[in-house]
């Protein structure tokens, strides 16, 4: 690494996006992770849209008895 970095020449917000979209990781434990691939695989569907659906399906039930 240098001592000094010359930054007179940078752009503040270059890369700055206000509409950027930030996906969080989502960790499952081992036992659930390997049920839900399983189903995903015999279902032709992948793991992301198996696990959105049952999500929202969840959602839906939660918001149902309100």
């Amino acid at each position: 690494m240098q001592d000094e970095y010359d930054f007179s020449k940078a752009e503040r917000g270059k890369f700055y996006d206000p509409n950027a979209r930030h996906n969080m990781p989502l960790y499952l434990e081992e036992e659930v992770l390997k049920y839900f691939t399983a189903k995903a695989e015999s279902k032709g569907v992948d793991l992301n849209t198996l696990i959105n659906d049952l999500l929202k399906k969840d959602i839906d039930l939660i918001e149902g008895i309100k």
